[in-house]
């Protein structure tokens, strides 16, 4: 065999990069953390953000002032999630009815997400076996479509879609 082709050796087996120094160091805290430090750490982002919500009274900006998203300020129309600070903060409290006027489809995915949340994190940290919210994919794709379909049609400028504008 000529020198500098292929040897037919045994294949050597694939061998993972090593990781580098700021990953060794992320899987060594993740490895002697306890058991519900990762549920604690989200329970407390989503009290950030209820807190966030509590604080700040979406409800209470001048009806001309300047929006805080992105799209709305470039185009003038509402994005999927506008409206849902404000629904939050309704929701907080306890206004259903004007929640579900600002995002509805938020306010029909709060419960699933937090009975969701609450079984994991029971899980994660305590062990407990809840019973399993299992969502198919077609269960998934068809909220995300209705989600769509909402974003969409809350922005025509016609009379009776006039309603979902916020």
């Amino acid at each position: 065999m000529p020198p500098g082709s292929w040897s037919a050796g045994p294949p050597v087996a694939w061998q993972p990069p090593e990781p580098d120094r700021l990953t060794r160091f992320v899987l060594r805290i993740y490895d002697r953390s306890p058991r519900w430090a990762v549920p604690l750490a989200a329970l407390g982002c989503v009290a950030a953000g209820m807190a966030y919500a509590l604080v700040s009274d979406p409800t209470a900006s001048d009806p001309d002032a300047a929006p805080s998203c992105l799209l709305k300020l470039t185009t003038g129309l509402d994005c999927p999630g506008c409206g849902g600070t404000r629904a939050l903060w309704y929701l907080l409290h306890a206004d259903l009815p004007a929640a579900a006027r600002h995002h509805v489809v938020f306010v029909f995915a709060v419960p699933f997400l937090a009975y969701l949340f609450v079984a994991w994190a029971g899980k994660q940290a305590f062990g407990w076996r809840l019973p399993e919210l299992r969502l198919s994919t077609p269960v998934i794709g068809g909220f995300l479509a209705v989600w769509l379909a909402f974003s969409v049609l809350r922005n025509l400028p016609w009379a009776p879609l006039t309603a979902l504008y916020v």
